[in-house]
């Protein structure tokens, strides 16, 4: 039995981006996490970015040879034995997010205590922060989680599962609800009602956007706890002081019994 920690985080792709990330990736690289999801990364030059601020990662995965695929990034302690990403549909409106070919990378990450698959992923966001079954942005989300739902139920029921990302749903969305009872998957935060995503005077409550979730191997437990991380404003390289991002981090420590 063993302990596998877990961070997935919403970089933010605008604003002072390369300093935010070597900040990011300074304080990835002295933390304890094993494996860790990134959304929003968006460049290969960003990967290239974090991956010298944390030379402790020597694993990574990511799609595309400028603009990635997805805008994720997988950075692994432990071996990477497979990975590949999946695109989400595409379904209107027409919006500059298509920009981004949102979808999942799935990825066979050889931990100390066997094969862990982890799913990294970014939904469509709903302009009209209205998650209720009849909105316009809810037909693409449906979509998006139908595709998500497939690839999890293609997963070898022998290995865990880790789905993490910004999901752009709260956690009381019917929507939401219905995914994770129709997968199987446990929310490692559930019941917690503290935003993911930063509040702001037009925003001042914002939902949890961001979301762990897993399902155990057949005849197997996986046990543990979570916490938000990074909501507090960091040093950046020049001496200003900014926040990593809008969104806060989720980590779960996730241990796994036979």
């Amino acid at each position: 039995m063993k302990t596998l920690r877990l961070l997935t985080f919403n970089t933010l792709f605008t604003g002072d981006v390369p300093a935010r990330l070597r900040a990011l990736g300074a304080a990835l690289d002295s933390s304890d996490y094993d494996v860790v999801c990134l959304q929003e990364v968006m460049f290969r030059r960003n990967v290239r970015l974090i991956r010298r601020a944390a030379p402790s990662y020597r694993h990574f995965a990511c799609s595309g040879t400028v603009l990635l695929k997805g805008g994720l990034v997988l950075l692994s302690r432990w071996p990477i034995s497979r990975s590949r990403f999946v695109r989400f549909p595409v379904t209107g409106p027409v919006r500059g997010e298509l920009v981004m070919r949102k979808g999942a990378q799935l990825a066979s990450v050889a931990t100390p205590d066997g094969q862990l698959v982890v799913v990294n992923t970014h939904l469509s966001a709903n302009r009209d922060d209205d998650w209720s079954p009849m909105n316009r942005y809810m037909r693409i989300t449906d979509a998006e989680l139908t595709r998500l739902a497939g690839l999890i139920a293609a997963i070898d029921p022998s290995l865990p599962v880790a789905v993490a990302g910004d999901l752009n749903l709260p956690r009381d969305a019917a929507a939401l609800t219905a995914f994770v009872a129709d997968t199987g998957l446990r929310d490692v935060l559930a019941g917690d009602t503290r935003p993911t995503y930063r509040p702001t005077p037009r925003w001042p409550s914002p939902p949890a956007l961001d979301h762990i979730l897993v399902r155990a191997a057949a005849g197997e437990t996986l046990t543990g706890g979570a916490d938000l991380v990074f909501q507090d404003e960091v040093t950046l390289d020049d001496g200003r002081q900014a926040y990593l991002s809008d969104h806060f981090g989720v980590q779960a420590r996730l241990i796994r019994s036979r």
